[in-house]
């Protein structure tokens, strides 16, 4: 008798292969057996119509501090996601010496738009030094597993302390390289760093190791080399990235390991992207595993009234209502008077980013409905004010009143210069491009994109209306095995047996992603956008079922991840 059976259900085993009729047991923590005649469970879950995939692995997040007050994990439990990294670009919370507590939260704050306040009021500080830090997490559990890497800017805080975006001394590099060698030899499943100027903390300053000499990083490979394990990730300026390729291959030569920069296209070269992936070629060709991370979609800013950005933000009349609340805000929003005023108001310049993502009207797009994140250009404000004698504003505003004040636009940051997704199409058919950049549990009032392991098979695999689709095994594949081995976690990301018992049962007929909606949940009641999915029967996490009919059962098996693991 097996303490799991999954019954008749159309298994995507997460190879790639073609999907196949059978049952899977499970007995504690792994997968016992695959097929036919398999025996009876103490469980059984019947998967009649529905397909079996491994658990997704999500392995850009940021749940570094949301790990330590949210067991849920929230939004990747709700998205069938199993196994998580977070610590990505340069940003987290150990080492962290009592007195670099707040500079490290200013840091997350300004990067990744996670509330001040509830970041302060959320993290359980039980660590200092990255050991401790780990030992503080293998004490909790959440219904999915959680690896972390050790991040450069609380690394150089540490060191450095208020010399942190200066240049170290010699004596600092090496002992940034040994608490990174420390911190791989304790688990952590990296090192991560961010040189884009996008990267800033909340008083404006870049992120710490911004401009990092070759000396740092290589000195940082040597420490990954010698514990012998650790992916180097990194987050690079766009236009950087070939003029990065020099001491990424030699960071990549030093490890002997794998290395990944954020790879998405921006409207300033939208061609760069087929630059990057020659690049990667020629270093694959030369034996060296330099790999980019590409999203699923357009890294889509959302706008509404209470959300971080809206287009009328920088309005003098927005200024005077800013601050009231959300109740008292629209009661204003509402008057004639002060709609006009909004429209007709010239905002402030605060900068060239500011100005693009909240007057560019040709890129803003009115959301709603089942989410269209492929949106046509006839669809966006400046068209709709062009066929209706409007000015683009007005259709902005009258949108962001829809829904009681709740309307939502979407203005696609990254991702959208030829006005669809062509290029993302190509780009997750490369061998050398990994999924990535959901930035799971960041952007809170700006992006919502937790929701992609849902997304990529309903819209790639299921709903795509605007070009070619991708096979529903190549998405599945993407986002289990493949993500699985970039961090070396060789244990899951297959439903074979002797693997980790990591698997959702999905009913691709009902798979959907909610119109995304802001949640006061954040500690202190601050908001973040949230997005729901529909069609998971269950979600599987070491044996044990977290989620029934997209809803949680309280199973938290959930454990730290410590270092590569082996099948």
């Amino acid at each position: 008798m097996h303490d799991l059976v999954i019954r008749n259900g159309q298994i995507i085993d997460g190879s790639g292969n073609p999907g196949f009729a059978g049952d899977i047991a499970i007995d504690g923590e792994q997968i016992v057996a695959v097929g036919a005649d398999i025996g009876a469970g103490t469980r059984e879950i019947d998967a009649d119509g529905r397909v079996v995939t491994p658990g997704f692995v999500d392995t850009h997040t940021h749940y570094d501090a949301q790990a330590t007050w949210d067991p849920d994990l929230t939004p990747s439990g709700w998205h069938g996601v199993t196994s998580a990294v977070m610590g990505n670009c340069g940003v987290g919370f150990a080492p962290a010496s009592p007195d670099r507590r707040d500079t490290l939260i200013q840091l997350m704050e300004g990067v990744e738009d996670i509330p001040g306040a509830a970041l302060t009021d959320g993290i359980q500080w039980d660590w200092e030094t990255f050991p401790e830090y780990m030992n503080a997490l293998s004490e909790r559990r959440w219904t999915l597993d959680l690896g972390t890497q050790i991040p450069h800017g609380a690394l150089r805080a540490y060191v450095m302390a208020d010399r942190a975006l200066e240049d170290p001394t010699d004596d600092e590099i090496i002992t940034m390289a040994r608490l990174t060698r420390e911190a791989l030899e304790v688990g952590a499943l990296g090192f991560s760093t961010s040189r884009t100027p996008l990267h800033k903390s909340v008083d404006g300053e870049l992120v710490p190791g911004t401009f990092a000499s070759t000396d740092e990083l290589m000195a940082i490979a040597g420490a990954i080399r010698a514990a012998g394990h650790g992916v180097f990730q990194a987050a690079l300026h766009h236009a950087d990235v070939p003029d990065s390729f020099g001491w990424l291959r030699a960071v990549a030569a030093t490890t002997g390991e794998k290395v990944i920069f954020n790879l998405n296209q921006p409207d300033y070269a939208p061609d760069l992207w087929r630059e990057d992936l020659s690049l990667m070629e020629q270093a694959h060709a030369d034996g060296l595993e330099v790999l980019a991370q590409v999203s699923g979609r357009p890294v889509g800013i959302l706008e509404a009234w209470a959300a971080t950005v809206n287009p009328f933000m920088l309005t003098p009349t927005w200024g005077l209502i800013a601050q009231l609340s959300d109740d008292e805000r629209l009661g204003h929003l509402r008057r004639d008077d002060v709609r006009s005023a909004m429209i007709a108001d010239t905002p402030a310049v605060w900068s060239d980013f500011i100005t693009s993502i909240t007057r560019s009207w040709d890129k803003m797009y009115p959301f709603a409905g089942e989410a269209d994140y492929e949106p046509e250009p006839s669809q966006s404000c400046a068209e709709i004010a062009a066929r209706n004698g409007l000015d683009p504003a007005e259709v902005a505003y009258d949108h962001l009143m829809t829904e009681d004040g709740r309307g939502l636009l979407y203005f696609p940051l990254f991702n959208y210069s030829n006005h669809n997704l062509d290029h993302l199409w190509e780009l997750h058919q490369h061998p050398h491009t990994r999924m990535g950049l959901a930035d799971a549990g960041a952007h809170c009032g700006t992006i919502a994109d937790g929701g992609m392991p849902t997304f990529m098979l309903q819209f790639w695999a299921r709903d795509r209306v605007r070009g070619d689709k991708l096979p529903l095994e190549w998405m599945v594949h993407r986002q289990t095995r493949q993500t699985a081995e970039l961090y070396g976690l060789a244990d899951r990301g297959l439903i074979v047996p002797g693997l980790r018992a990591d698997l959702n049962v999905i009913d691709m007929d009902q798979l959907s992603v909610e119109l995304p909606h802001l949640a006061a949940d954040l500690p202190t009641g601050a908001k973040r956008f949230v997005q729901k999915a529909s069609g998971y029967g269950a979600t599987i996490c070491r044996g044990a079922v977290t989620v029934i009919g997209d809803e949680f059962t309280g199973e938290r098996p959930g454990q730290l991840i410590r270092g590569p693991q082996t099948a």
